[in-house]
């Protein structure tokens, strides 16, 4: 950073996200992440109880009834002179879309791994999301304080299974009720796990020459042989390997003992990059969006609804690409829509304080009543396109039927607002009065259900409907027209208006494709584009 660059300014931004497979230790490592950069006073643990010790990041309820990460949040903290903007992903697989949708707003990940379990499938999958937007990966094995594998199992893991270089920054010292601490291989300290030690677990680190009196024998031992293969057989740490997606640094500790979470901090603000260019046409031409650019631009990549109960609020995450933002300003939409920005919001889970400012890098919430949907490109010149955010083809499809059918235009608008969030999918067939919903996961449906519920009063029952996927349809309007003339009970319109096929049977939809061959049945299409 130059001397002349002010404090503030865009490089002074570190935006990322948290990936790992459910139950891997996500919410609780993000929790004493804020911890311990001092932005929150008490982690709670999922498992307390009592509604001062709920897990900060997770302000749903039924997130907070069933201990587990369904949407995801912002979180913004300072650390070290920079400003990081945590961004905290569903762990559950049924909510891989937001997860997607999220990662298209962080510059880089943090990969926690079940020390005793090590990459699991749903980590694959993130990881390949990673690599799809060339998102560097710092990784964290979780759980030492528990039996786990051998740190080298570990490692050969993420090479086999993730095609990831590994450079350790820390070697540890046994795992479980054994336990003892982990070796820092750069600076040559040991840094002793005291989990009895107050609030955070580590104790003042110790210099090689004082481990033999610190350690028992067999655990002096192990650590030494292990150190020193490290040190011989692992890469060392290059950072462009790491920005470049190939290596990835690996950290060791117990984010629930709050042992290992002020190195992982550190290591953040060391390494992590900042604000990245962003794909985007402007006037039918690419361009990339550089982050100190002056016209201040950015993409929606999530809407929240009813975050306060209390309100009917809805909120517009905007990670900013480019500019110097301020409050009051007016933006555009790629669609020509204009919106003056008047009560721009920082987020801290549910906390909000309003922003005065913000830079390349930041994520703010717009509130609005209905403009701004996922996928929605901002700028001050309203020209700017970002590349597009996906819907996927939904794996399971349900038919929303009302207790109460005078009622009907609540359910539409409630509808309508959880698939504008990205929730579920929304499908209105041409034929017939029932609204079909799409998801990925049965837990969505869930969710669903309970937020009509509990936000909108409403009793709905999603019942098995007579579909089995969803193909977007691109062509002519010509051949569009006559599939859909042929197949008028099996054709809808998705929120945007764009003719949607539902197939019986994924038979049907190869059946289909070989009979209108000028017809394209799309399992993925870009949001408002």
């Amino acid at each position: 950073m130059s001397a002349t660059t002010p404090i503030g300014a865009w490089n002074t931004r570190r935006t990322y996200a948290i990936i790992s497979h459910p139950d891997a230790g996500k919410t609780t490592l993000t929790e004493n992440i804020l911890f311990a950069a001092g932005s929150i006073r008490l982690a709670g643990q999922v498992r307390a109880r009592g509604e001062n010790r709920r897990t900060r990041s997770d302000w749903m309820k039924i997130e907070q009834d069933r201990g587990i990460s369904v949407s995801a949040s912002v979180m913004t903290y300072e650390y070290k002179g920079l400003t990081f903007n945590l961004l905290d992903t569903p762990g559950h697989e049924d909510f891989s879309e937001d997860t997607y949708r999220t990662l298209t707003a962080a510059d880089s990940a943090i990969m926690v791994l079940d020390a005793a379990r090590g990459v699991e499938p749903r980590t694959l999958k993130l990881v390949e999301v990673c690599r799809l937007r060339d998102i560097p990966i710092l990784t964290f094995i979780n759980k030492l304080d528990r039996e786990a594998l051998a740190p080298e199992a570990l490692l050969d893991d993420i090479q086999d299974k993730l095609a990831l270089d590994t450079a350790p920054m820390q070697w540890p010292a046994a795992s479980g009720q054994r336990f003892a601490g982990v070796m820092d291989l750069a600076k040559d300290k040991f840094v002793p796990f005291k989990p009895e030690e107050g609030e955070m677990a580590s104790g003042a680190p110790v210099g090689a020459d004082q481990l033999e009196g610190l350690l028992t024998p067999d655990v002096y031992g192990e650590l030494t042989e292990g150190v020193e293969m490290a040190r011989e057989l692992c890469p060392p740490f290059k950072k462009q390997s790491y920005e470049e997606g190939h290596l990835t640094p690996v950290y060791f500790g117990s984010a629930l003992k709050r042992f290992g979470i002020t190195e992982l901090l550190d290591a953040l603000a060391d390494v992590a990059p900042g604000p990245q260019p962003e794909s985007a046409i402007i006037k039918k031409a690419d361009r990339e969006i550089l982050p100190d650019g002056k016209d201040v631009s950015g993409f929606v990549f999530k809407v929240q609804a009813n975050m306060d109960p209390n309100h009917r609020d809805r909120v517009a995450f905007l990670r900013l690409a480019s500019g110097k933002f301020k409050r009051g300003m007016k933006l555009k939409t790629h669609k020509g829509k204009s919106i003056t920005v008047s009560s721009p919001i920082m987020f801290f889970a549910q906390d909000r304080e309003i922003a005065d400012e913000a830079f390349a890098g930041d994520v703010i919430g717009i509130p609005n009543h209905g403009l701004l949907r996922v996928g929605d490109s901002l700028s001050e010149s309203g020209e700017i396109v970002f590349a597009g955010i996906p819907n996927f083809a939904p794996e399971i499809l349900r038919r929303a039927r009302l207790a109460d059918p005078l009622k009907a235009k609540h359910l539409k608008k409630a509808l309508e607002s959880l698939a504008e969030e990205g929730v579920t999918q929304l499908f209105r067939p041409v034929i017939g009065g029932d609204f079909v919903v799409g998801a990925v996961g049965q837990l969505q449906i869930e969710v669903m259900a309970e937020r009509v519920s509990a936000e909108y009063g409403l009793d709905v029952t999603f019942e098995p409907a007579p579909y089995e996927t969803a193909r977007w349809l691109s062509g002519s309007d010509k051949d569009i027209d006559a599939f859909a003339d042929r197949h008028k009970s099996a054709m809808a319109e998705d929120i945007d208006g764009d003719p949607v096929f539902l197939a019986k049977s994924a038979w049907e939809v190869g059946y289909s494709e070989e009979k209108w061959p000028d017809l394209k049945f799309l399992r993925a299409k870009e949001r408002n584009q």
